[in-house]
Parts: structure tokens; sequence; C-alpha cells
């Protein structure tokens, strides 16, 4: 099967595009700068120049393939930006699969992504917008919403790691009790890779084999890393006010729509039952993910 992947040089695409090759699947990718994905084309991957948000480039890129993942998104921009490049994107990107015939697409949202939280930031009204955008197509679409991704060469998980590492005291934003289930990247690749020939179709929210609050989270890198480190617990309030000062530099650790996600968008985790019966993913444990990113 030829698939053709979005978005295959940020954090999870490479990972994404080697699962898929790794099972014999061949991988037209399109990106914007072919300098940027010389590790894909080493793989065998077939590179297309292109972008999202030009749906001529997109319908070429999409001849002959029979499965799209599309996992294009941005993080931060003003409103237009994300209706733009993740709606606006979406859309030509499920009519270039449709133009194409492609029996399979494959999106990427987000846990947390669902009716009562799509007007909370504009990531998740974008994301929402998106995955109804899938289902108004009529195509055969999965859906995969991933709780935090962790990764040792991108994601948060190594900044994580840094803070326990060096910093006197370990920050945690309000009061840690809110809890996450993270998931390693490879797994969420794997569950893509999968994705692209299972017979099931439909929305699945994905998350590691461990739920834990963040003071849980905190206290496993600690002994992972084999550090006696105490902990600080920031205000919300006072972490918003840094986050509006640092959300307008390059590679800004938070800004406040992530912070919004993460206090006010309710626990990030899942019931991985249904995903696991329909894909057979075997999880990467928390511990694990740690003295991978260390």
């Amino acid at each position: 099967m030829k698939v053709l992947v979005t978005g295959g040089t940020g954090f999870i695409g490479p990972k994404v595009v080697h699962a898929l090759r790794a099972r014999d699947h061949a991988v037209r990718a399109v990106v914007r700068d072919p300098g940027r994905a010389k590790q894909l084309a080493s793989w065998g991957c077939e590179l297309e120049t292109g972008d999202v948000t030009d749906a001529a480039s997109l319908r070429a890129a999409a001849e002959g393939c029979q499965a799209v993942v599309h996992l294009v998104s941005i993080i931060k921009g003003s409103p237009e930006d994300f209706d733009r490049v993740m709606v606006g994107g979406t859309e030509n990107a499920i009519d270039a699969a449709t133009a194409a015939g492609a029996a399979r697409f494959v999106l990427m949202s987000a846990l947390g992504v669902n009716e009562q939280n799509r007007e909370l930031v504009p990531y998740f009204r974008s994301k929402w917008q998106m995955e109804q955008s899938l289902a108004a197509s009529g195509l055969e679409g999965v859906v995969f919403r991933p709780s935090f991704v962790f990764g040792d060469d991108g994601g948060v998980l190594p900044m994580f790691v840094r803070q326990v590492r060096l910093a006197p005291l370990t920050p945690v934003v309000g009061d840690g009790k809110s809890r996450l289930q993270p998931i390693w990247v490879d797994d969420v690749a794997e569950f893509f890779a999968r994705a692209v020939d299972a017979p099931t179709g439909g929305t699945f929210e994905i998350g590691g084999p461990e739920a834990l609050t963040w003071n849980e989270f905190y206290d496993r890198v600690k002994r992972v890393l084999g550090k006696r480190r105490g902990t600080v617990h920031l205000p919300v309030g006072l972490v918003r006010v840094g986050a509006t000062v640092l959300e307008k530099l390059p590679g800004a650790p938070i800004t406040r729509d992530q912070l919004t996600m993460l206090t006010e968008g309710g626990d990030n985790v899942c019931d991985n039952g249904p995903a696991l019966a329909a894909f057979d993913v075997e999880l990467v444990g928390v511990d694990e993910q740690i003295r991978r990113a260390s």
C-alpha cells in the first residue's frame, strides 16, 4: 500500500514514517523543505514538495495513494492561523484523499478534544473541526486522540527530566493532583501504522499503560534519575503571567493556551481498551519512558 503522510518532519512524523516502512508500506511525504527530510529519504520515503495550505500540491501528492495519514497541526498562532493550517489544511487533505480514491484516512487529534471542551482554546476547536470534517467526508477514517506524547528527541519529556536533574526544587504547576497518561512516541507511531490497513475504523483515545498525578509523575522522574529533590507548587496565575511573556519567544516552554488545557481541560487520561483491542500495540511504561529520555 502507498501511504501519503503530512507532517512527516515533525516530532511524531518520522516515527510514523519509520513504522509504516517497517510494515512494508510505500510512503510519500509532503514536505515544505526537502532538505529537512533527508532521514525520511534514507528510509526509502518518496518526497513531494508541498504544503497542506496548498490544495493543488496535496492533490498532486495524493495521486496513486491508497491511504492518507494526516499529522499536521500547530500549537500557537492567531485564530486565522489555526483555521488556515489545521482546519483548512485538513479539508485540503480530505479533498486530496477523495480525489485519489484513497481507502483510508488516519487523523491525529488530541486527548481532551470533545464537544464539551471544543471552545476552550483555538487548538481544541480546530482539532474538533478537523474530526467533524473527516466524519462528514464519507472517507473510511480512523481518529487517534493521544495523551501527552513522550520521546527522547522531542516533546516535553526531556524538559521535565532537565528540571529534575538541574533545578534545586522541582516546579509543579498548581497542586499537581490532576492526572496524565503519557504514551511513548513510537507506540503512537505503531497505532498509526497499523491503522492504515486495519479492518476497524472510528475514534480512539490512546495513552500509556499508567495514569498518574503530576506529583506522582515527578516522583517517578526523581526515582529513575536517583535524585533527591524537593517540590515547589507554582500558582497557576503566576505561571500564566510568565507564559504571557514566554509564549512570544521561539520554543516557549508553555503558552497560555497550553496552560488552559492543562488546568481546565480535565484529567488527561483515557480508557485504552478499545484501541488495544483493535490494534494490539504493546505499550512502554512510564519508568522506561523516563529512562529512554535520560
